[in-house]
């Protein structure tokens, strides 16, 4: 029996990776999408957020099936209601590299990211690489070391939040209302990418230690 359910849950922690690696890919092609104006591609990002909905819906109902069949208490009732709760934070991240495939579609055939900006919104995209990256392994691997590092990979996205902001408050803006929403949004949508990468890790480091780890 014992077996049985540690099968079940590797089963399940494949699953998030897998759910992972769906919403690092989804980032990757929408920040593609966004800086060359790639219709094709956005539209591939937002029909495949579908996928994305529906393995949070195959892995929450075997969870609960699990937690039905196995009725876990103490670490395993902590395991499963920790994996509830990072399979919710992934499912996010998915909505919103959906959300930056929508403003580059929204856009086309236009860039909705100004030349000026097309640096710093690379660098988000390429620090949301990185912090899914880390928090994939994370949930691989248990590795609460290594969780903690992405606290360090968020304030660098939280540093070029803040730079898109200064662009637009602090220098006159040439490009009108509607590119100053889109990279207002964009800006967001990225940040809070970075935001639920960290929740996985934090709560990986509560599913190993029992200790909730601070913001």
């Amino acid at each position: 029996m014992r077996d049985a359910f540690t099968d079940e849950l590797d089963s399940i922690d494949q699953s998030l990776i897998e759910m992972t690696n769906l919403v690092a890919s989804a980032m990757a092609r929408a920040t593609t999408a966004l800086l060359d104006a790639d219709l094709q591609l956005a539209e591939n990002v937002i029909s495949g957020d579908e996928t994305v909905d529906l393995l949070r819906n195959e892995i929450e109902e075997r969870a609960f099936d699990v937690m039905a069949r196995q009725a876990p208490v103490a670490t395993d009732l902590r395991i499963m209601v920790t994996t509830l709760r990072i399979v919710a934070d992934l499912e996010r991240m998915g909505d919103l590299a959906l959300h930056v495939a929508k403003v580059a579609r929204r856009r086309y055939p236009g860039r909705a990211v100004p030349p000026e900006l097309r640096g710093t919104l690379l660098e988000m995209g390429q620090v949301a690489q990185r912090i899914v990256a880390k928090a994939g392994s994370v949930i691989a691997s248990r590795d609460t070391d290594l969780a903690k590092q992405l606290e360090a990979d968020d304030d660098t996205m939280d540093g070029l939040h803040r730079t898109l902001f200064h662009v637009l408050i602090e220098k006159p803006w040439p490009h009108g209302m509607e590119a100053a929403i889109d990279i207002t949004l964009c800006g967001r949508y990225y940040e809070r990418y970075a935001d639920h990468a960290v929740s996985v890790a934090r709560r990986v480091i509560y599913l190993v230690t029992g200790e909730i780890a601070s913001a």
